[in-house]
């Protein structure tokens, strides 16, 4: 289905989130048309492992690595230079791609299925809250998606912490799960 070009709710470490390749610009504006948001928000990515990441994003840098050894698989998410073939809209004008390598096995297990990152936004209409559950995903968005992968109810949560290392310093952009405090720690290790 997501090879099609379709829109499938999965499970991630944290909450569900809606699958497609970010690469097909018709798939990724279908995700922003179920959700009913308008194409300026980016769209994070997941992916099966560093390697995945590394051949269809890029390398994560020096800083961006050091975070990978310390917090992935895990709710961590790092902004990086985009490539030319991402859809234009997963970036949301910025001309960079968040993308985490998820500790949920169903959720790596479909991007290597599908060879390449997938995007995971959450799985809800715009301004409603997110969910951990599929039933829950099935109530608002059923008619709108194609499927819906349930793997039981995912740990919830806050939502990753979000961290650009494009540049010569880390950013925090979003705190989430794990604390600024550990980030820091990480990279004060190295």
């Amino acid at each position: 289905m997501i090879a099609a070009g379709g829109v499938v709710a999965i499970p991630t470490d944290t909450l569900y989130g809606l699958a497609v390749d970010p690469f097909n610009a018709a798939a990724v504006a279908k995700v922003f048309r179920v959700k009913g948001r308008g194409g300026d928000r980016a769209l994070p990515l997941v992916a099966a492992d560093r390697e995945q990441v590394a051949r269809w994003i890029g390398g994560l840098g020096l800083v961006g690595a050091r975070l990978a050894d310390c917090f992935w698989p895990g709710p961590l998410t790092l902004l990086l230079p985009a490539p030319e073939a991402l859809a234009a809209e997963v970036t949301g004008a910025t001309g960079r791609v968040g993308v985490r390598v998820p500790a949920h096995a169903v959720a790596r297990a479909l991007c290597r299925l599908c060879d390449r990152p997938l995007t995971a936004t959450s799985a809800n209409l715009s301004g409603q809250p997110p969910t951990d559950r599929a039933g829950e995903v099935e109530k608002s968005l059923g008619g709108r998606i194609d499927a819906i992968v349930d793997a039981g109810a995912t740990a919830g949560g806050p939502a990753s912490t979000i961290i650009d290392v494009t540049g010569r310093e880390p950013v925090l952009v979003r705190s989430g799960a794990i604390p600024w405090e550990d980030v820091r720690r990480c990279l004060m290790a190295a």
